[in-house]
């Protein structure tokens, strides 16, 4: 793909795109700020990327504990449509999207980058797991989810839901790696986060499956444990939501592994595909 002309500093498009990612950088500052346990489901309608009378997934079963969101219900929420770069909002596939992305430099783990990881699997999945980052291995490869801990995703969505790899989709809440793994600042969650609801705009999965503290609280816009988040549905974009352990976590921790398993029932149970028989 050709590189972009350089814009002078009065470019309107210049401004556009600096302008979208500072409101993203607003809203989550201001999202985290309220330390809000469960933010509502979007008020904006999902930008639309199939025929109106798609089947849709129904509601999830709601939460334990009753309505304890109800605070978070007088919060005004801003509009996702409002946070994309026109260019981000009018991609109609993930190959477009991923066009729009290009060799990017909207934040600064750019500079230490090797590869882009943008996501991988089925793009009509049912399913679509989130992480948080790439690491090492994902950065040298460019495909989420490929070192130890990619090695027991995988084991969960085929000895533990019986389906293929690719037969789900799988991003991250960032695409670049950090410095040493850390964890994503405010910033670069903003310049990757519009990138992220375009993938689930244009995936359309029945359920996302939020892997680890630091998605689940993300998406969630939660200070809650994810020792606690865990189990309980929610929504991202008016999407089910379940978030879970992380893979690396539980090769830290293999005990949790049948917590994991308890999520995966409720994910298939809520898709209504059969249980298979846990591997051992």
């Amino acid at each position: 793909m050709a590189d972009p002309k350089p814009q002078s500093e009065s470019s309107p498009a210049t401004h556009s795109d600096d302008d979208a990612r500072r409101s993203v950088t607003r809203y989550l500052r201001r999202e985290l700020d309220l330390g809000l346990e469960v933010v509502p489901s979007r008020t904006a309608q999902r930008v639309e990327s199939a025929p109106a009378d798609a089947p849709r997934s129904p509601a999830p079963p709601p939460r334990e504990g009753g309505s304890s969101d109800r605070s978070a219900a007088a919060t005004p929420v801003l509009s996702a449509d409002l946070l994309l770069e026109p260019a981000v909002r009018d991609a109609t596939n993930l190959d477009d999207l991923r066009d729009v992305l290009g060799d990017c430099s909207r934040c600064k783990l750019a500079a230490g980058r090797t590869h882009i990881v943008f996501g991988a699997g089925n793009p009509n999945a049912a399913i679509l797991f989130v992480g948080e980052g790439p690491g090492e291995d994902e950065d040298r490869q460019g495909v989420p989810f490929v070192g130890r801990a990619g090695g027991l995703l995988t084991d969960i969505i085929t000895k533990g839901m019986g389906l293929k790899r690719e037969d789900v989709y799988i991003a991250n809440v960032i695409k670049c790696r950090p410095p040493n793994n850390r964890n994503p600042e405010l910033d670069e969650i903003a310049a990757c986060e519009p990138f992220l609801r375009r993938q689930v705009a244009l995936v359309r999965p029945r359920v996302i499956v939020a892997l680890g503290k630091f998605a689940a609280q993300v998406l969630l816009r939660s200070r809650v444990p994810i020792s606690k988040l865990r189990g309980n549905w929610s929504e991202f974009d008016g999407v089910p939501l379940m978030p879970t352990f992380h893979p690396a976590y539980l090769l830290r921790t293999p005990s949790d592994k049948k917590l994991v398993w308890e999520d995966v029932k409720k994910v298939l149970d809520h898709l209504g595909l059969p249980i298979p028989q846990r591997g051992r």
